[in-house]
């Protein structure tokens, strides 16, 4: 597959506890335990009791998880936001922080709808606002290097009924020369998560001037949440895209 400064796009989409020990119902039965049984009960007790504690216990990690579990979308939403904006589109995360965007987002997509590539939602003005991987939006663009000479200043993404998608990444080079790279394709739904987009050449403007290179390029993605101001992707070789819906 050709390569090329695209980015993707994303379709319209216990505590397990013993039996309760019954209690000696008289002074008899209390009388009719020898020495060692009456020894043997306190450290059956002791043992469960022990048992019973360490099973209370749980690692920070899964307390994380669990609260994480216990939010509304909404809530999962707002915290993805939160630690993406004005990252640079997350460039400038730690892999600790890319972790923590990764766990919420896998929280937020177990409310996915059924069926996000037929969700009308997709449609719209969209911002990429996060990308786990700093290259696959942007291309060489967003590369280590290209990063210092490129200053990105919008990567944006629009997405037309029935099937067009139009990406554009805007930058200033040596921040003085405005340069923007453009790209359209077409989107091919693949089944109820899965969509592709198949993109013409790429145009590149630096200031007055304009020009194609390269060649056709495709890009697939896997719809992971959707709703009117966000939506999660993953891309065919792993990488994590948040998108935010621009104001009208």
């Amino acid at each position: 597959m050709a390569s090329s400064p695209s980015f993707s796009v994303v379709s319209f989409s216990s505590v397990n506890t013993e039996p309760s020990v019954s209690r000696l119902s008289s002074r008899q039965n209390l009388v009719s335990l020898n020495p060692r049984q009456q020894r043997l009960g306190i450290n059956h007790r002791r043992n469960r009791n022990t048992r019973l504690i360490s099973a209370s216990v749980s690692s920070p990690a899964q307390e994380i998880s669990s609260s994480a579990s216990q939010r509304r979308p909404d809530e999962l939403a707002a915290s993805i936001f939160s630690k993406v904006i004005q990252t640079d589109r997350g460039v400038t995360l730690t892999r600790e922080q890319h972790l923590q965007v990764a766990e919420l987002a896998g929280e937020l997509s177990k409310y996915c709808v059924d069926a996000p590539v037929k969700c009308p939602l997709i449609f719209g003005d969209w911002d990429v606002v996060y990308c786990s991987n700093p290259t696959s939006p942007g291309g060489g663009f967003r590369s280590g290097l290209g990063r210092l000479v490129f200053k990105t200043n919008e990567m944006i993404q629009v997405v037309e009924a029935p099937d067009t998608v139009r990406n554009k990444v805007s930058f200033s080079a040596l921040g003085f020369l405005d340069g923007e790279v453009s790209l359209k394709g077409k989107l091919i739904v693949l089944d109820e998560k899965w969509i592709k987009v198949v993109f013409e050449p790429p145009e590149l403007k630096i200031g007055s001037l304009g020009f194609q290179f390269g060649g056709e390029s495709e890009v697939q993605l896997e719809i992971t949440y959707i709703d009117e101001k966000l939506r999660l992707g993953m891309g065919s070789r792993g990488s994590l895209f948040v998108f935010q819906r621009r104001s009208q």
